[in-house]
Order: structure tokens, then C-alpha cells, then sequence
């Protein structure tokens, strides 16, 4: 914490980056230890040395691919009682470090461009964002939710101690609250680019922005200060141990300390981006800028650095230049300035700043309260403002850039802007902008000319040498090669009226009043004392059907058909029999013939297969039958077929289908082992149809979640049991119909019963504030009945 009474010098300098430092963050071990990353694509741990004034680098981690833009370090837990780091990049990959190796634990993939945030939770959550516009929620090396609603690059994310909270902050001006992977309230005040958040409290937090304020909120959305001291964009806002003092760093090359809602403390660095802090346990401040150096300042006098550092610091601080156009100093007119005389009158602030002029030349000056003295920052220049030197600085629509071109197509139409980076490829960039402003492609070879000569041919790593002609080469996007529509036609456009429709009344699984809460049979009573819901200990299935609706409607069809593809009459007749041995539950084992014939209808036309469909919803319970398409020769191409029909743009009595006989596959072993070993492949389409229209859909969907519940309740899998937990969570918020809740509040009980990890990992995600809502339903009861149960253990 930063004491009333003294101010803060420097400690040290670390040399050791060879680019821009991006990101800090403190480290747990060894103590008073930090972690910083740079644009020279390394992480750098820096451990206290034994003079108890510098740091020594311990340790250098490589491996990403492009620049490292951010840095946080995940607590310690029991596999790893040390914590890990990770780091995120510009190569849209997030990497995770132990403290002793050099090269990745795992990488983190998922966002789909540059990672350029990063925040730790409990449980090992963590959170990052990215100029993809969203955040995305891990686990481990899953990715468990993404919070979509940004309209442009998310600069900031924090998690906050409350658990479930989770704050983002974007270039869209906007600061979002997200609980469960939900949005709870949309902060708005910020006049430009959010680019950092800090945590004061379970009920307070901090935000910095490209327009040069702090600005100090409740939780609830009221926006308690504004705080302005800097002249430039802000870049980082960090909170000092157990205080309500912070410190700012910006692109005005200055660290600034706050107290009581006023900057006390103004320290200049020779350089012009100070892109991040971090505040150490001690109270000692740590600052990485585009120089590549890290700077950590202390209030101890004990750890200040040798007066002979410290001169050299100040001499390497009056030898830089300050670019006169940044908004640092505003308008000068070198005519107006006084002379050295100047200095003799003391400050009245700390951080004030006073121009003279010596010999024509202009000088800035900085007034120190602590040395009572004024200390030159550096010689005025009259720079344009950005520079290529500084790089990644120039901003376009939220985003950072090397360079943004202003292009002008022709004389009497406007002006468009190009952004480039030079990892890119040239070509690419410009094919690209062609097509953003609807431009004519003849421009294409004109574009890449002025990128590379204007760029002077700069690129980072290799090009992309498979890139084919944008125009007519292989790649290329081709429009309309999937559509589909999600409506139900009125009538079968087949056979008109009375038909048979997959999934209809007569054939859902519906919980009615006396019966069992799945299935409808057997009659269970109210649960006042006694937990009849979860741990539910076996599958539940979709058993019911109308065999001779499903078989005449599979004959109407087949005249539909391709000629080749066509059933004859043997195959009619197997298939005939396979559904008779499948709706009598018999343990009968059907013929290859049999089998081959239902192979044969699963491979229909998708418009029509609805019925064959339906014959492996029933079939697949046979236990040969669950043999033959699960195993381990055949399962993945069987569960592949499967996944085709969970496309959100297809039929619905196709996804419906298809996920009832996902759900029946769990039956037996070795269709219970296929669902688990393709469970990430599977939940990640299924979790797809949660915006469908049709409550069968969603029941069958909730269903499959609970089926996964049941198995990961036999086996300790606790990454399992976090993604299951994740399509519960994000599933149960739009569904609306009560009984796909149940049978997902069976699911999350079931989930969570004995296993205080994943009661914890529930509770991170704010699950229980989440069904909360649901302890109130009167009909049917079975629903409120269990959230109750479900809340008890939360």
C-alpha cells in the first residue's frame, strides 16, 4: 500500500526483453517474485535477488508463435502446489507454464484472433479476451463457455471474488458484467477504447480507458468517479494489497500513483508507451514499457536503487525526447516559452510540468515534491504523435495495428481505411479490404503493391505460401453451400394428412401427473422428505413408439429414394422383423442381413431419413445391436453419422432423432464407452441446437446431458463433469419448457451429489443463483421439488 508520507523511486532496471513488455502479473513463488511477457514472443520469470534491490531472471518460457500481449498466474492446487502461468498471444493461442519448463504444459485453442487479456479465478477457472469480441471461460485445457455481445475487441477481463461474476471490457466503449455465461448489466461512460480493469472489492471496480479517465463503479451500475491526471490513452490500472489506492501507466510515458481520488505521484520513463503494472505484496510497483525494460519502483529506502542508478536513470530520462503532438503537453509555440529562469520558481504539484527554451531548443521539465527539485524528462520534438517505432500502437476500429493506411481508390470517391500487420500477408490484406468496401478486384495487384513498399517489405515469420488465387483458386468461400429451414411443413409433402410425425404426442416421453418424472410408467409420489430424483444412477431413454406408423411411413418414402439407394423387399421384410425384436425389448440377436438392410435406410437422402432414424432410436437398445455400431472398429464413423443430423440449419425430426439415439446409445457399455470417448465432439454440435424451436429438441438435448451426468457420476472427472457442467449452465438458459429443466436439474444433481469439487466448480459458475428462480414452480411440482434438492447441496 502506498504510504501518506513518502514517495517512490527507483529500485531497479531489468534488461532482458528485446522488445515492447506487454504484460506483468505477481507470482506466487518464490516470494515477492513476478512474471512479465514482451513482443520478443517470451515470458520471463524475475525472482527478488540476494541484495534484496534487483531481481534476477530465473526462468524463460517460449512458445508462442507471434508477440505475447498478456500474462496471468493461476493459483496453486494440488497437482500443481506451485500455480501455473499463462500467457496469451497474437497468435490467438493461450500457452499454460509450469514454473520449471521452458516450453508449454498445454495450449489453450479456441479464440480466433489476437489473446490480449487474461484473468485467474478459483478452482482454476480462467478467463481471457480477445479482439475476436469475445471472452472465453477454461477449465484446465477446456474451453467451459464463451460470453459473446461484444461489438469489438475485449481489451480487459477480470473475474471478481464474488463467485459466478465475471467482468469484460471492450473497444466498444462498454464495460460488461457476466454471470454463468450470462450478460447481467452493460456498463456504459468510457468515450473510447476500455483497455483495463482492476477489483477494489466484492462490490466495487476500477476501469481505465483510451480517453485518458479512470472511472470507479459499483457492481449494481453506477459509476461512483471520474479521475483524470493523464493526458493520453491509459493502458493499465492496477490496485494496490488491501487498498482502495491504485496506479495508472499510459501512453503520456508516465506511471501515475492515486490516493483519495487524486494522482500524489507523477514518475516519468524514458519511453513513450508504458503499457503495464502490477503492484507486488510489498507495495512495490513493477512497469514494462516499449523500450523493452522493466522498471520497478519502491517507497522502501532500503531497497532503493544506488544513487549512482538512480543518476543514471535521470540522465537516460533528460536524453529522451517527448513528441510535442501526444496531448502530453498540448499546443506549443516554442516563441512563447521562457528561459531557464523559469526553474527557479518551485512547483506546486507533484508531476507538474514546465517547457523552457535553451539555445532554440525546447526542454521539458518535471517538478518532484519529494527532492523539491525540478528533474528534466526529456528534449521536445515536433513528432507527429504515433510512431511506427513505438510499435502496435496505431488503433483501427478497437484494434491494434503496425500500420493504417488511408487509401483512395479514386480522386472523387472517399477515402477507405487499411489496417496491416506485418506478420500478415500482403496479398491476403488486400483481397480482404477489396471485398470489406465492395471494391472492384482489378485493384487487387495495385493494394499488395502499396502495402509491401509502403511496409518496405517488412514481415514477421513466413507467409502463407498456400494461399491461392483469391479469386478463382481453391479455398475460397462459396455462399449458399448450406441452408436449411427449421420449420415443421403443415402437412407431409409426401402423403398429405394423418401422417406420422416423429417425436409427436403420442410418442414424447411425457411426464404427466402420478407417472414416473422420465418415462411415464410407473406411478412415483410427491417428494416432500425423501430425494427421488438424483443421483439418478441409470440412462434414461426414449422408449415409446408406434411401429407400424414408423414401418408404413419408411415404405411411402422408399419410392422416394434414389434408385440405388432404394430398399427392396428382403430389406423391408429384415427391417420389418428388427423393429418387431427392438420394441419387444428382446434380447434376440438380429441377422447381419437385418443389420445391413438398417445401414442401408440410415444413409437416406437427410430430407427423408426421419423414419430409418427412428428404427435405430428403438434398435440401438439391442445389445447386438449396440455391438455392432459402437465398437471400437465401427463406433467413431457410427457416431460421426450421427453428429451430421445435429446440424442447427437441418430437419428437426432429424435432430431430435438423432439425439434420442444418443441418449439410448448410454444402454449398454459399449455404446456408454463411445459416448464418452467422442463426448467433446458430441456436446459440442448437440449444445448447438439450444436455440431450436422445438421443445422436443430441447428435451432430448437436456437428456443427453443428464445421461453424460450419470456416467461422469461413476468416475472421478472432474474436467468431464466442468464441460457437462458448462452445457447444463448454458443450455438451461434458454430453454423454456419445464420438463428439458428438470430433466436438467436431474442432470446438475446428479452432476454435483457426493463430489465437493464439483459443488465448488457449480458454484463458481453461479449455477445456483441461476436456478434459483425455478425453486418457485407450482406445476409441475417435480420441478421445484428438485431445485430444492439441487439448492441444498449448493
Amino acid at each position: 500500500m502506498a504510504s501518506a508520507g513518502s514517495n517512490y523511486r527507483l529500485r531497479c532496471s531489468l534488461v532482458g526483453h528485446e522488445l515492447d513488455v506487454r504484460g506483468l502479473s505477481n507470482c506466487l513463488f518464490p516470494t515477492g517474485a513476478f512474471v512479465s511477457v514482451s513482443r520478443d514472443r517470451t515470458a520471463r520469470l524475475w525472482a527478488p535477488d540476494s541484495s534484496n534491490r534487483g531481481f534476477s531472471e530465473m526462468h524463460c518460457m517460449s512458445g508462442h508463435s507471434n508477440f505475447v500481449s498478456c500474462v496471468c498466474v493461476i493459483p496453486p492446487s494440488d497437482i500443481y502446489p506451485r500455480g501455473l502461468i499463462a500467457t496469451g498471444g497474437n497468435d490467438n493461442n493461450i500457452c499454460i507454464f509450469t514454473l520449471d519448463s521452458p516450453t508449454p504444459l498445454y495450449v489453450l485453442k479456441g479464440h480466433k484472433d489476437t489473446v490480449c487479456s487474461l484473468s485467474s479465478g478459483k478452482f482454476g477457472t480462467l478467463l481471457s479476451g480477445s479482439w475476436d469480441a469475445t471472452a472465453k471461460v477454461w477449465l484446465n485445457d477446456k474451453c467451459m463457455m464463451t460470453l459473446q455481445g461484444h461489438t469489438a475487441a475485449v481489451w480487459a477481463v477480470k473475474i471478481l471474488p464474488e463467485q459466478g461474476l465475471m467482468l469484460t471490457g471492450s473497444a466498444d466503449k462498454t464495460i460488461k458484467l457476466w454471470k454463468a455465461g450470462r450478460c447481467e448489466r452493460t456498463f456504459t461512460g468510457h468515450e473510447d477504447c476500455v483497455r483495463g480493469l482492476a477489483i477494489l472489492s466484492e462490490m466495487e471496480f476500477l476501469s481505465c480507458a483510451n480517453d485518458a479517465s479512470v472511472r470507479r463503479w459499483k457492481i449494481s451500475g453506477e459509476c461512483l468517479e471520474v479521475y483524470y491526471g493523464h493526458t493520453n490513452y491509459i493502458y493499465c490500472v492496477s490496485v494496490f494489497p488491501n487498498s482502495k489506492e491504485f496506479v495508472t501507466t499510459g501512453e503520456d510515458r508516465s506511471v501515475r500513483i492515486w490516493r483519495h481520488g487524486e494522482c500524489v505521484q507523477t514518475i516519468r520513463l524514458p519511453a513513450q508507451s508504458i503499457w503495464c503494472c502490477c503492484v507486488l505484496e510489498n507495495g512495490d510497483i513493477v512497469v514494462g514499457a516499449s523500450d523493452g525494460i522493466i522498471r520497478v519502483f519502491t517507497e522502501s529506502l532500503e531497497r532503493t536503487a544506488s544513487l549512482e542508478e538512480i543518476q543514471a536513470f535521470e540522465k537516460e530520462l533528460s536524453q529522451s525526447t517527448v513528441e510535442s503532438k501526444t496531448g502530453d503537453l498540448g499546443d506549443i509555440n516554442a516563441d512563447d516559452l521562457p528561459g531557464i529562469e523559469h526553474l527557479n520558481e518551485p512547483g506546486t504539484r507533484d508531476g507538474q510540468t514546465r517547457l523552457i527554451k535553451i539555445d532554440g531548443k525546447v526542454e521539458a521539465y518535471q517538478w518532484s515534491m519529494n527532492e523539491d527539485r525540478w528533474m528534466k524528462i526529456g528534449d521536445v520534438v515536433g513528432s507527429s504523435g504515433a510512431t511506427q517505432q513505438t510499435s502496435g500502437k496505431v488503433l483501427f476500429e478497437g484494434k491494434e495495428y503496425d500500420f493504417v493506411f488511408t487509401i483512395d481508390v479514386n480522386e472523387s470517391g472517399p477515402s477507405y481505411k487499411l489496417p496491416y500487420n506485418i506478420s500478415e500477408d500482403p496479398w491476403l490484406t488486400a483481397y480482404n479490404f477489396l471485398q470489406k468496401n465492395d471494391l472492384n478486384p482489378m485493384f487487387l495487384d495495385q493494394v499488395a503493391k502499396f502495402i509491401i513498399d509502403n511496409t518496405k517489405g517488412k514481415t514477421l515469420g513466413n507467409m502463407n505460401a498456400e494461399f491461392s488465387d483469391p479469386f478463382t483458386g481453391g479455398g475460397r468461400y462459396v455462399p449458399g453451400t448450406s441452408s436449411g429451414s427449421n420449420a415443421e411443413p403443415a402437412a407431409d409433402p409426401f402423403t398429405g394428412t394423418g401422417r406420422y410425425v416423429p417425436g409427436s404426442a403420442s410418442d414424447t416421453a411425457a411426464a404427466l401427473s402420478g407417472t414416473d418424472p422420465f418415462t411415464g410408467t410407473s406411478a412415483y409420489k410427491s417428494a416432500k422428505a425423501e430425494n427421488i430424483y438424483f443421483p439418478k444412477k441409470e440412462a434414461v431413454t426414449f422408449d415409446q413408439a408406434n411401429p407400424m406408423q414408423i414401418l408404413g411411413k419408411l415404405k411411402d418414402l422408399n419410392g422416394n429414394v434414389p434408385e440405388e439407394q432404394q430398399l427392396t423387399e428382403d430389406d423391408l421384410d429384415h427391417l420389418e422383423k428388427m423393429l418387431s425384436i427392438a420394441c419387444n425389448t428382446s434380447t434376440e440377436t438380429p441377422s447381419a442381413q437385418q443389420l445391413q438392410a438398417l445401414l442401408k435406410a440410415i444413409s437416406w437422402p437427410t430430407d427423408i431419413v426421419f423414419p430409418a432414424l427412428d428404427i435405430l432410436r428403438l434398435a440401438i437398445r439391442n445389445p447386438s445391436v449396440s455391438e455392432s455400431f459402437c465398437s471400437e472398429k465401427d463406433g467413431i464413423q457410427f457416431s460421426s453419422h450421427l453428429i451430421k443430423f445435429l446440424n442447427p440449419g437441418g430437419k428437426q425430426a432429424n435432430q431430435m432423432l438423432a439425439l434420442r439415439t444418443l441418449c439410448n446409445c448410454f444402454v449398454h457399455p459399449v455404446g456408454q464407452n463411445l459416448m464418452m470417448s467422442q463426448g467433446d465432439l458430441i456436446m459440442s454440435q448437440a449444445i448447438e441446437l439450444k436455440l431450436s424451436s422445438n421443445k422436443n429438441v430441447h428435451i432430448a438435448l437436456a437428456t443427453l446431458a443428464l445421461n453424460y451426468a450419470v456416467c461422469l457420476h461413476k468416475i472421478n472427472n472432474i474436467e468431464g463433469k466442468a464441460q457437462c457442467l458448462s452445457v447444463i449452465s448454458t443450455v438451461m438458459e434458454v430453454v423454456q419448457d419445464f420438463e428439458a429443466i428438470f430433466r436438467l436439474l436431474v442432470a446438475l444433481g446428479t452432476l454435483i451429489s457426493g463430489d465437493s469439487n464439483a459443488v465448488q466448480l457449480a458454484k463458481s459458475l453461479g449455477v445456483d443463483s441461476q436456478i434459483k428462480k425455478y425453486s418457485s414452480v407450482s406445476e409441475p411440482a417435480k420441478v421445484s421439488e428438485c431445485c430444492r434438492l439441487v439448492l441444498d447441496l449448493l
